[in-house]
């Protein structure tokens, strides 16, 4: 069998992975906000960096925003659009090595979704996600570039940006601990610098997400949440979903390869023989 090839065409980037029994083969992305160019820009590097030829490939599988856009087979090979939700859920189990978890993909928005062997329910989503991160750096920092972002929060502190359950109460609330966030930027004081409101930008943004994944956990008497996503590079992320995982009791997994689940889920699809719409 020969391989089939996940396509993920997002609204800044599209990204392309190679998979062969039950193997990732070389995670790309591509930046660009031409959804045709970037797919066809995508393809040619996938097959250029691994000296592989159309021949190679038995299928094309395209997801996201972006596949609305495509109409016909990519460059003659067979291609069929997956349902982004259900590519979403499948990347997410298939990365995770789980066969039931919430499957959270974080991008310019938020998506949520409850993911069971080969079920695939979405539980709805949020306008908060990286859009949110760079705008309000745009706004407040004057700063565009998300790697400038994640930089200039380095060593950056909450102490002068978020109110906590201790500034407000001397003797806790119920089972939250004293640096708990009961305010984001609710504290916001002279003294904070850059590096603070950096921080607490980004920290705002994954708090919000992490609830909601808390409460998504509830509702569904499930443990586990498997992130995906652009976001999950940030490295201030890991300790935001560390500190709720103690405190609401809830398995925050951030997999390899999870900036391309959505693209995996779509491969892994045509694999399993799931569904699938053809084009062209």
């Amino acid at each position: 069998m020969g391989i089939i090839v996940g396509i993920d065409i997002g609204g800044t980037s599209t990204k392309i992975i190679g998979y062969s029994e039950g193997r990732i083969i070389s995670p790309i992305l591509v930046k660009a906000t031409d959804p045709v160019a970037s797919v066809y820009g995508a393809l040619g590097r996938f097959l250029n960096d691994n000296g592989l030829a159309l021949a190679d490939v038995d299928k094309i599988m395209i997801t996201g925003v972006g596949s609305s856009y495509l109409t016909e087979r990519l460059l003659g090979v067979p291609t069929a659009k997956v349902d982004e939700f259900l590519a979403i859920g499948m990347g997410g189990l298939f990365l995770s090595g789980l066969e039931r978890a919430i499957v959270v993909s974080m991008g310019t928005g938020t998506a949520f979704v409850m993911a069971d062997h080969d079920q695939v329910v979405h539980l709805g989503g949020t306008g908060i996600g990286g859009g949110t991160l760079l705008g309000l750096s745009n706004r407040m920092l004057n700063i565009r570039n998300f790697d400038d972002i994640i930089k200039m929060a380095e060593g950056g502190s909450l102490d002068h940006i978020d109110l906590t359950i201790g500034d407000i109460s001397r003797e806790g609330v119920t089972n939250l601990l004293p640096d708990t966030t009961a305010s984001n930027f609710g504290k916001m004081s002279d003294l904070a610098t850059k590096a603070d409101v950096a921080m607490g930008i980004i920290n705002l943004v994954f708090q919000a997400i992490g609830m909601m994944s808390v409460f998504a956990t509830r509702t569904e008497h499930v443990k586990d949440v498997v992130l995906t996503g652009n976001l999950t590079n940030v490295p201030q992320a890991k300790d935001v979903f560390s500190k709720l995982s103690l405190l609401f009791d809830v398995n925050f997994i951030i997999p390899e390869n999870a900036e391309f689940a959505t693209a995996v889920g779509a491969a892994a699809i045509c694999a399993n023989n799931g569904q699938a719409m053809e084009i062209g």
